[in-house]
């Protein structure tokens, strides 16, 4: 437990240095997500930040989430990054993947006098797609398949509130 809470504050950290870059690299945007996992089965929550382009259409978008039921709790800290496809105005796929820490508390069954819980590192790989509006909130649709110790199947729907980039307030297009 003592190494997860390290691990969450050098997360912290880092996201927190990275706010403020002004292009390409950054903060730039968040947003609540919400969705049901298979293996364990769970509903979860959470929230994304949009940090920017790694390179062009590569986009950063760490994540929080912490899911119950299954008589588990599981609480994931993502560090995901996503290609976007730019071949619609409305509407961007994407695929991407990424490393999450993840922390899971195990209801142990009644009579049992102790709970167990586990941090392993894992392992995802996603899809989606997302609506790109400008000046406005933009809905995601996502698939993230766990292939090393996250759950198996994640379903995820999300909006992303954000802050205008200098490109934005000068009249193009919006770069999620």
């Amino acid at each position: 437990m003592y190494r997860f809470r390290w691990l969450v504050c050098a997360l912290i950290l880092t996201v927190a240095s990275l706010a403020t870059a002004e292009d390409g690299f950054g903060y730039r945007a968040w947003g609540p997500r919400a969705g049901i996992s298979v293996d364990p089965d769970q509903a979860f929550g959470g929230v994304h930040f949009d940090l920017g382009e790694l390179a062009p259409n590569v986009r950063l978008q760490p994540n929080v989430e912490l899911g119950v039921g299954d008589d588990v709790v599981l609480l994931a800290l993502n560090i995901e990054a996503a290609y976007l496809f730019p071949i619609s105005q409305a509407w961007m796929p994407y695929i991407g993947g990424g490393l999450g820490i993840n922390y899971v508390n195990y209801d142990d069954p009644p009579g049992n006098s102790r709970d167990d819980d586990d941090t392993d590192l894992g392992l995802n790989v996603l899809a989606g797609i997302q609506r790109v509006r400008s000046n406005a909130s933009d809905l995601l649709l996502e698939v993230k398949v766990g292939l090393s110790d996250s759950p198996d199947v994640k379903l995820t729907i999300g909006w992303t509130f954000g802050n205008p980039t200098r490109s934005e307030r000068s009249g193009s297009q919006r770069r999620p």
